[in-house]
């Protein structure tokens, strides 16, 4: 008997089509990996492919000052701040539609077509904003569990390698003219995108694994998997999860407080990485000014403090189960780091130094935080029910949100600067306690579970039974 024709699904949300998964081209001229070597081969590849995308996002804040002496155009400060906006704002439109395709389509050709395009100057913003919902999906579909935080902040520290390697290039090559400084990044971000198209396994479905399973709610997660515990059927076939639209994304709870925090601490970190090179020119230290290339050096150790505060934010944030309590403490920490920077970093260079790390482990602890476990977390989250997925959409929507920020903090810093440091750093004061007010409700509701979490230890160890451990705000993620 012929079976009963399936009834039409609804035009307003069309179904994707199941996506079969096959291993990439480069890895099937080699022998079997273990699963634990499959996670190590995506970690460093989309550690390799994004620090290559902010390596090419560097060059601007290091020209700035030559092209302020040698191009008539940019003799105006706020011309340099307009051209940041202009690059930020459309990078950020770009994002929500880049996380949407993302989710429906193949994670390792959109990457590595984004960065093959990098190059190529006309394409610029469109292709940058298919870079962070693409690695973010990928490694939170193979991550998973308690130790999401301080394995995703570990891996972060590509936003800061590249902005080091970014500055250094960038530098480097400036004495031959500034143009290079765009050149050279270009030319290997689409060599890194080749690695990517031929070696990224998006999905351990592509190469015959099951994907992580989600952790139970009265269940500590320990990451200690190996390709025994997993089941190769669940390799074969067909993908059949579907990809979520933006509006549904929207109303995952978190995900718009946690886009509107990230708007304000964005804005703090993008500032400074647009122009600490070039306020350092203009900043007396020691008495003495530094050249654009020396500011450009001592501009890395901003990002080398931002290593050490996303490892140390993720870490907190699993140690605690809280990970907006532990984003919005750095954040209120941010405040007075970025005082004593602005007040004191002038006396001597060692001060400098020590002034800036310590500003940029407060500033872009928070940001890491909050683009890689806490979207992971929310693009998983248990109100999804377990039969979509929305890693690449909330990633977009709000890194997305964030960029908004990023943009409007060099812009404003662009007229504001004319008239002294001194209102540029009261506007990333004020931006940054705005940023921690976002998640009072959040931080609210997690100080509250943790007393009760305590609480129940206590009962259970005075019982005698087995301590059953804390569990975060955003239980049901994977």
């Amino acid at each position: 008997m012929a079976e009963p024709p399936a009834p039409p699904m609804p035009k307003s949300s069309p179904r994707p089509r199941p996506r079969n998964h096959h291993p990439p081209p480069g890895l099937r001229a080699l022998p079997a990996f273990s699963y634990n070597a499959h996670r190590g081969l995506v970690l460093g590849l989309t550690f390799l492919a994004y620090a290559l995308y902010h390596a090419s996002r560097k060059p601007p804040s290091i020209v700035k000052r030559a092209l302020s002496k040698s191009w008539p155009p940019f003799y105006d400060p706020a011309l340099l701040g307009e051209t940041d906006v202009a690059f930020l704002a459309f990078y950020s439109l770009g994002m929500f539609g880049a996380g949407h395709l993302g989710d429906r389509l193949d994670l390792r050709i959109f990457l590595a077509a984004g960065m093959g395009r990098e190059r190529r100057r006309r394409r610029l913003i469109r292709r940058r904003s298919t870079g962070w919902p693409s690695v973010v999906a990928i490694v939170g579909n193979w991550f998973g569990g308690r130790r999401r935080g301080l394995i995703m902040g570990i891996w972060n520290a590509h936003t800061s390698v590249g902005n080091i390697s970014g500055s250094l290039i960038a530098a480097a090559v400036l004495r031959y003219g500034w143009g290079w400084s765009f050149v050279v990044p270009g030319g290997l971000i689409a060599l890194g995108g080749v690695l990517v198209f031929f070696f990224l396994a998006p999905y351990p479905e592509d190469v015959g694994f099951a994907p992580p399973p989600p952790k139970k709610a009265n269940e500590a997660s320990t990451e200690e998997e190996d390709s025994s515990s997993r089941s190769t059927a669940g390799g074969a076939g067909e993908d059949r999860r579907d990809a979520v639209g933006i509006r549904k994304a929207f109303s995952i709870p978190g995900v718009f407080t946690f886009a509107a925090c990230l708007f304000f601490a964005k804005l703090v970190a993008y500032t400074f990485l647009y122009w600490l090179p070039f306020y350092l020119t203009q900043t007396a230290i020691g008495g003495e000014y530094m050249s654009v290339t020396d500011a450009g050096y001592l501009s890395v150790l901003f990002d080398v403090g931002g290593i050490i505060g996303g490892i140390l934010a993720g870490f907190m944030s699993d140690q605690l189960d809280a990970r907006a309590t532990t984003a919005a403490m750095f954040m209120y920490l941010a405040i007075p780091s970025l005082y004593a920077f602005h007040a004191y970093g002038s006396t001597s260079k060692v001060t400098n130094i020590a002034l800036m790390m310590i500003s940029g482990l407060f500033v872009n602890g928070p940001y890491a935080l909050i683009t890689t476990a806490v979207s992971a977390d929310l693009g998983t989250h248990k109100s999804l029910k377990g039969d979509s997925r929305a890693l690449a959409t909330v990633t977009a929507i709000i890194d997305g949100t964030g960029s908004l920020g990023a943009a409007l903090g060099p812009f404003i810093t662009g007229f504001i600067s004319k008239t002294g440091w001194d209102s540029v750093f009261i506007m990333l004061i004020v931006c940054a306690l705005i940023a921690g007010a976002c998640l009072s409700g959040l931080v609210k509701s997690e100080i509250q579970q943790i007393i009760q979490n305590w609480r129940n230890r206590s009962t259970h160890l005075q019982n005698g039974a087995a301590d059953p451990g804390a569990q975060p705000l955003l239980a049901g993620s994977s």
